[in-house]
This record gives C-alpha cells, structure tokens and sequence, in this order.
C-alpha cells in the first residue's frame, strides 16, 4: 500500500521563515527605495511589475534547464487569476494613498474574517471555537500597536473593499488552484508572474503617475537606486515563492496569522534599525498579537489531531459496497476446481 508523503515540519519551517525574512527583507529594502530620505523611487506598481519579470525570468530558466516541469493549466484560469491578483495590488495602493494609515491598517485586519467567510461560502470550510478566539486576538493585538489615526472617505472605501475582497480571494485561489491541478507553488507562480509582469509593466506607470503625480521616465536612476531595485526584485522571487508555498500547505487564514507576524518583524526592526518610536501601545499589542499566535498555532494542531483521529490513515478495509460486489460476484461465478480447472458448480 503507497502512502501519502507528506511535508516534514521541517520544510514548513522552512516556508514559513523563507517567507517571514524575504518579507521583511523586501519592506526594509523599499523603505530605503521609495523614501525621500532614500533614493524616492514613488513608483511602487512599476516596481511590483518588475518584481514578477525577475520572477518570470527565474521560473522559465528553470523550466528549461529541467528544474521543474511544467503541467497544464488552462489559460482562462490563469488571466482570472492574474485579473484577481493585479487589483489587490492595484487596491492597496489607492487605498494606502486615500485612506489615513489607520484605517488602511484596519483593512489590512479584516482579511482574516473576510478569507474565514470566503472559505466557508466558496468550500464549505468551518473553523472551531479556539481558531475564531485566537483570530480575533491576533487582530486585537496587531490593532493595538498599528491603529492610530483613523480617517476614511468614499473613494478611499470603495478602494478598500476592493483590495480586501481581491486579495482574500487571491490567496484562496492559490490554494485552489493548487490542489486542482496537482501542480507544486513554483510551477504555478511560473506560469501567472508573466501574465503579471506583462500587464503591470504596461499599466503600472498610468497607476503611478495617477498616484504620484510623477513619470517613471522622468526618474534618474542612479548606481544605488537600481542596486536597491535589484535587491528588491530578488527578495521578490523568494517572497513570491514562499507565499505559494505557505499557502499550498496549510491556509489562507494562516498565511494571514503569518502576515501580523511580518507586521510585528517590521516594527521591532524599525525600532532597532531606524530608530523609529516604539510607545508602551506598540508593546503592549505586539504582546497580545504574539499570545493570539500561538493560541492559533496550539488551536490549528489540535483540529489535526482531532481529524487524524477522524480519517482513517489508510485504506486497510473494505468499505461495505466492495464487500457486496465481491459477494454478489461470489455468487454469480461459478467456482473453478484450482487443480483440474473444472466447474464445481
């Protein structure tokens, strides 16, 4: 009997840090990039587009040097998908630049009920008891030590809605399109960061200059703004990777458990680097954030194990149906003598 090979917690661990540094990495890389203490590289969907053409760049050389191969996927599947993806992207932009930093802070932390609600609509997916509680205290948490001004308009909450809604829909269909298609978080990120590419490219200076006011063609790109553009695209590439990968083995929900995590990285780190403020608010919800994580994580093994004890680990039985054409093919056929090869019915 062949058994299901399953990840090791080491290769999770793995996902999970790639992606938690490689995040990290690419915010504090930007934060050098786009200020205006930096090198004010305004021009962050151009910058999104080229982080899928390195992307791009690294899936097709591997497919061709034999690295990983390419499986099917049909291409309305993908433009949707790339659709759904280029408005979050597109979304949390205008809603970063309409809506005051609180606020779009408090739409980063609607995504984790908006995917749990999703999930339920699309896949019939429910959650237990200490999952819900341990949800709405990372949210509390990350609230607390991000959420300060609070301002909202009309365009700024329709932009909002949007970027929510697009990119809880996003990273479920990763998962989806995942198991659907058999197909591995590299081979499916190769066959939609062109796509992206492609129409970013194109439609990420319009966006920028409605953004910025500004024209990418208009920037002088000097010796440390294109080093830290590409820094930046190749932290994209494990960035990119390791989302698929976090989300193809285990959820969209956790995958924005993951995200507050990020948030927290990049506030202690700003502290430490940049010798930003951090108040005894900041500290105080980071506390309640990390509680509410690992709340998550205990809550999340305990449903395993309670499934594991659920679901049969293999196939060691027959299910009743099998016994009974067994039975009926039994008594339908007659039974051959093994040594004379002679009916004994």
């Amino acid at each position: 009997m062949e058994v299901e090979r399953k990840p090791s917690a080491v290769s999770d661990v793995g996902a999970w840090a790639m992606n938690v540094i490689s995040s990290v990495g690419i915010i504090l890389a930007n934060k050098q990039l786009m200020s205006n203490n930096g090198y004010a590289f305004t021009f962050a969907t151009t910058l999104t587009g080229f982080h899928f053409a390195v992307t791009a760049l690294v899936g097709a050389i591997s497919n061709a040097t034999g690295y990983s191969t390419s499986k099917h996927v049909p291409l309305w599947e993908l433009l949707w998908f790339s659709i759904v993806a280029n408005m979050s992207i597109t979304g949390m932009n205008l809603s970063l630049m309409l809506n005051s930093v609180g606020f779009y802070q408090i739409s980063k932390l609607s995504m984790i009920p908006v995917v749990c609600v999703m999930e339920w609509i699309l896949h019939n997916k429910e959650y237990t008891k200490e999952v819900k509680i341990s949800v709405v205290v990372v949210v509390i948490g990350v609230g607390v030590c991000t959420v300060t001004d609070v301002q909202v308009n009309a365009k700024g909450f329709i932009c909002a809605c949007v970027a929510v809604f697009s990119t809880s829909l996003q990273q479920i269909s990763i998962g989806s399109l995942q198991k659907k298609y058999s197909i591995g978080s590299f081979e499916l990120l190769s066959k939609t960061a062109p796509i992206q590419a492609g129409s970013l490219l194109v439609l990420g200076p319009i966006i920028d200059y409605y953004l910025s006011g500004k024209l990418i063609l208009d920037y002088k790109f000097t010796f440390g703004a294109i080093l830290f553009i590409l820094l930046s695209c190749s932290l994209a590439v494990f960035c990119n990777i390791s989302q698929y990968l976090c989300i193809g083995r285990f959820s969209a929900v956790s995958f924005q458990v993951l995200g507050h995590m990020k948030t927290l990285c990049v506030l202690t780190l700003g502290w430490l680097i940049f010798d930003s403020e951090l108040t005894f608010k900041n500290i105080l919800g980071m506390l309640v954030a990390v509680i509410g994580m690992l709340i998550y994580s205990w809550a999340v093994e305990v449903e395993k194990q309670t499934h594991s004890k659920i679901m049969p680990h293999g196939k060691n039985s027959l299910t009743e149906e099998e016994f009974r054409l067994i039975k009926e093919g039994m008594e339908t056929t007659p039974i051959k003598d093994l040594e004379f090869g002679e009916s004994k019915a």
